[in-house]
């Protein structure tokens, strides 16, 4: 991936969301699954950063792993001049 980087190159905005990834396997699988899901719909993932892990026991197990997590990514340029777009007459 030369010549290509990922992470916000100035000048750029990046947004924060906050997710929850629930597994039945763990909490790395969690994770997992709220990038996989966001990756989905939202473009320019740059990163993740685990808030908290929390469980809900039954029957003395863990039977589900959530994990808090906030995901950024880049926003995109419009691509268009605003200025042009607000003096349209259309």
């Amino acid at each position: 991936m030369a010549g290509t980087t990922e992470h916000a190159q100035p000048p750029a905005v990046v947004r924060v969301i906050e997710l929850v990834g629930v597994s039945s396997k763990s909490w790395s699988d969690a994770a997992q699954q709220v990038v996989a899901r966001a990756s989905q719909t939202v473009r320019h993932i740059t990163g993740l950063e685990v808030v908290r892990s929390t469980g809900v026991i039954k029957g003395g197990k863990i039977a589900e792993y959530h994990v808090h997590v906030k995901v950024a990514f880049i926003i995109e340029e419009l691509g268009i001049d605003i200025e042009e777009f607000y003096s349209s007459p259309y």
